[in-house]
Parts: structure tokens; C-alpha cells; sequence
């Protein structure tokens, strides 16, 4: 009898052994969305140097070209997507984070999108439909993914809650799915499920949301600011991050480096806040 009890404790120690080897202090950031989460504009030397140890991301991909393996954490120098992507606010939203906050926090983000895809490609119960009709160019990408974006970042998340906590999810997408008044519907659809997968509850784990390219950049999906302004009717712990006056490129349709440095800011200004830092 006391063996059998020996077994079960051992085996609940087992079993909880992610939990008892989770650091409160690592806060740890869901990223994902179409080109301007991806990352469009080119990294710059800039972009490379002064980087917080402190500031980690969770390699989504095996990468030889920049020596990372899949599955792992490393300081977050760009590219923080996949292996050849571009600079995106993910960049500088983590350097904010660890400039304003406590020396003892360790920040991670996790970062999957695939540019041009509408929001449907994160529909778990969708995604394949969507996926037979998408574009040559994009098949790759969502190939890089194993087919399923949406499971590749649950599974990236999962993985990642054994080291630390998530604390936020973040949103840029919405430049395909221009004009669409379910959108907000949709995103909600897909946070919701983020959330129950994950056993995360959406008082702690807010949803922040980027505008597409501003119509003070002449922004050509600019309109859809109007649809994604109306998403925290739709999901109460949802907030829109202001693109105005982030520079874009010269589609008019993905923001330039300068552009993504502040939007990423911004989005850190709203989870400083949110945090109460």
C-alpha cells in the first residue's frame, strides 16, 4: 500500500513538473497575423544590436541560416517570424517591454503569420477550406507551418507555458478581409479558442489589435480601420493600437521600418499599461 501511494505522488510530481518550473517573471507575448505582423520591411543595422538578452523568442521554425533550431529560445534579434522574414512591431514592442519594466522579467513572444491570409486561415475548424483556395505564393508559407498555422502556434504557446506565463496576445491583420463587417466576429472566434485551448482566461490575457496602414499614409486598406475600431464591442479585454503617423512603404499597403519601430511601441505602451507599468 505505501508503494502504491509512493507511485502516485511520484507520478503527480511528474505531471506537474511544468508547472513547478514555470517563472512567473517570464512573460511571454502571442503574436500572429498576415504581411505586416510577418514582417515586410528590411532589418537594419539598427535593428540588430542592443538587444536585451532579457528579450527572447521561441524559434517556430528550424532556421540553419541564422543557426536556430525549432522549438527553442533565443535572444530576439530579427528575424523573429521565420527564417528570411523582415523587421515587424514585434521587434520593438519587445524592446519597450524590457526597457519599462522590472530587471527580474524575462520577455518572450512568439511570433506566426503569413502574409496575405485572411483571418479565416486561423479558423481551427476552418482553416483547411481556406487553405484549398488560397494562392500558389502563400501555400509555402503555410506549409512552413505544417498546414496548420493555428495549431503551430498553440503548439509553440503550449510549449512555451512550461517556462513562463503568457500575459497578452497580439493582432495585425485585416488588410485581406478589408470591407468585411464580421471580422471583429471572426477574430473573436479565434481568440476564444486561443484562449480555451490554452486554459487562459481573457481578463489576464488581453487581445491587442494594430490598424492597418493609416489614411494619414494614404493607406490603400485604410477603410478597414473603421471595422477594426469596432472589435473591443466585440471582445470586452480587446485593444486597438493606433497606426496614425506610422510611416509606410511604397504600396501603401505595408509600413516601412520606421513604421513598424512605433507601431511596435505602441503596442508596448498598451501593455505597459495594462500590466500597470
Amino acid at each position: 500500500m505505501k508503494i502504491k501511494n509512493v507511485i502516485i505522488v511520484a507520478l503527480l510530481v511528474l505531471t506537474n513538473s511544468s508547472v513547478f518550473g514555470q517563472n512567473k517573471k517570464f512573460y511571454i507575448f502571442l503574436a500572429f497575423g498576415q504581411s505586416n505582423m510577418e514582417g515586410s520591411a528590411k532589418i537594419e543595422a539598427q535593428d540588430t544590436v542592443n538587444i536585451n538578452p532579457r528579450f527572447k523568442v521561441l524559434e517556430t521554425l528550424d532556421c540553419p541560416v541564422i543557426n536556430r533550431k525549432a522549438d527553442t529560445w533565443y535572444t530576439a534579434v530579427p528575424p523573429l517570424t521565420r527564417c528570411n522574414t523582415g523587421l515587424t512591431p514585434i521587434d520593438y514592442f519587445g524592446r519597450k517591454l524590457i526597457e519599462n519594466l522590472p530587471e527580474d522579467v524575462t520577455v518572450g513572444v512568439i511570433n506566426v503569420a503569413v502574409g496575405g491570409c485572411k483571418i479565416e486561415l486561423f479558423d481551427k475548424d476552418n482553416y483547411q477550406s481556406y487553405t484549398a483556395t488560397a494562392p500558389d505564393w502563400m501555400l509555402g508559407m503555410i506549409k512552413a507551418y505544417n498546414g496548420n498555422p493555428y495549431g503551430r502556434l498553440v503548439e509553440l504557446a503550449k510549449l512555451a507555458q512550461k517556462d513562463g506565463v503568457i500575459k497578452g496576445i497580439l493582432l495585425h491583420q485585416g488588410e485581406s478581409n478589408t470591407g468585411d463587417a464580421n471580422w471583429p466576429t471572426k477574430v473573436k472566434g479565434v481568440y476564444s479558442n486561443l484562449l480555451n485551448d490554452l486554459n487562459l482566461k481573457a481578463e489576464n490575457v488581453p487581445l491587442l489589435a494594430g490598424e492597418v496602414v493609416n489614411a494619414d499614409q494614404n493607406g490603400v486598406c485604410a477603410s478597414m480601420n473603421e471595422i477594426i475600431a469596432t472589435l473591443p464591442t466585440v471582445i470586452p479585454t480587446a485593444h486597438v493600437i493606433s497606426s496614425k503617423g506610422c510611416t509606410d512603404g511604397p504600396d501603401n499597403l505595408h509600413f516601412d521600418a520606421a513604421g513598424y519601430r512605433e507601431l511596435g511601441r505602441r503596442y508596448a505602451d498598451q501593455m505597459l499599461a495594462l500590466l500597470k507599468f
